[in-house]
């Protein structure tokens, strides 16, 4: 059954709920034309933009959650329209009122994270157990780092290797930090992009008084969805930390010749840029610069690389949906890296890693192509 809200009922909902930009849309169509949605199928950005403007909002609508705020279409809108600002306003009209219908998944997900603080509804308690072994050391007052991980390397088997990496480099660096494990919650970043607010707040509101609790000053983290979310959002509410990704800091050290690799990488690499590290953060050169510190590492560019890099597909809580086979933008980027004979597909994103593990395992192309993290490249090479 469609729900249409009546004119000024619709139009209300979505202008307090954020959307207040969709005034400024005067519909050229250019974020249609810009959304890497329509690689795969038909997919009308401007249509909901429109329907939002005209109080025609179809809140049972499937489009309403397929948007991964990846921000190419924020970034070629002539009027500047905020369009992720707006998809996340509908969702948010939708959760808070109970129209639409959110997708299954992605329901779990944020049931898990209300409950446990993470989206796969395991113990707190388990969120430091990626690093058993790893003489990491509980964070204290006065280190420099707080590492903090994100959700999927804490507990997803499959990439918990990336925190583990990241672990073994920064002590083989020597750099200060430590973890503070079951007090911190997942960073709220997909929960507010799928529109529940109130839960993004609560998430936040607890990380920020256990890390203010903690004399957190600067956090490190491996997710650049952790990165935006912690730099951007976290200070509108009272957390003011300095916020730094592993690519940054590793680029930093190389540039004041405080990291000097010692083995040779003979391998084609290409690299990925996460949307939440490159075109919502503008972190571009530091991953790339880290790579080519790296002895007989030979960096390829993909088509579609910098700001017009395909989004993985993962972002807005995609990550948590299900994507129909022959809809995965990761699949289009896999073929892409294999195109330019890459042998690794590097990668500075869990989301994009999980995505991407998932496309060769159905591509059945592991012979030929791995995923990894960029930290893991420099542990080989150390």
């Amino acid at each position: 059954m469609t729900i249409l809200a009546p004119f000024e009922e619709a139009v209300d909902i979505v202008l307090e709920a954020g959307g207040e930009p969709l005034r400024l849309c005067y519909q050229c169509g250019l974020c249609t034309a810009t959304c890497p949605w329509n690689l795969v199928k038909s997919f009308h950005v401007r249509k909901i933009i429109l329907q939002s403007q005209l109080g025609l909002v179809d809140f049972e609508a499937e489009e309403n959650w397929v948007c991964s705020t990846c921000h190419a279409c924020v970034d070629r809108c002539p009027r500047g329209v905020q369009i992720i600002d707006v998809m996340r306003a509908l969702r948010r009209a939708m959760v808070s009122l109970g129209f639409g219908r959110v997708p299954h998944s992605l329901e779990l997900a944020l049931k898990n994270i209300a409950g446990t603080g993470n989206p796969f509804g395991e113990a707190r308690e388990k969120r430091t157990e990626w690093a058993k072994g790893k003489k990491v050391k509980g964070f204290a007052r006065g280190m420099e780092f707080l590492y903090f991980s994100c959700c999927i390397p804490a507990y997803a088997p499959e990439i918990q290797r990336v925190a583990q990496a990241t672990s073994d480099v920064l002590a083989k660096l020597k750099v200060d930090f430590g973890i503070i494990g079951a007090e911190e919650s997942c960073c709220g970043e997909s929960v507010r992009k799928a529109g529940n607010e109130s839960l993004f707040q609560a998430l936040a509101q607890d990380n920020i008084r256990a890390f203010t609790e903690g004399g957190v000053k600067k956090i490190l983290v491996s997710s650049p969805h952790c990165y935006y979310t912690f730099k951007t959002e976290y200070p509108q509410l009272g957390g003011d930390f300095e916020v730094v990704h592993l690519s940054q800091h590793l680029s930093e050290l190389i540039e004041k010749q405080k990291l000097a690799f010692s083995k040779k990488l003979n391998k084609k690499v290409t690299y990925h840029d996460p949307c939440y590290l490159g075109r919502h953060s503008g972190v571009y050169q530091e991953p790339r610069q880290v790579l080519k510190s790296i002895p007989g590492l030979e960096l390829v560019e993909m088509p579609d690389s910098g700001e017009d890099a395909i989004c993985c597909g993962g972002g807005g809580g995609g990550i948590w949906m299900e994507t129909k086979k022959g809809e995965r933008f990761s699949d289009i980027r896999l073929e892409q890296a294999l195109e330019v004979g890459a042998s690794v597909l590097a990668v500075a994103c869990p989301y994009c890693m999980l995505n991407f593990e998932d496309s060769v395992l159905s591509s059945g192309k592991g012979d030929v192509i791995e995923i990894k993290d960029i930290a893991e490249l420099v542990q080989e090479a150390l």
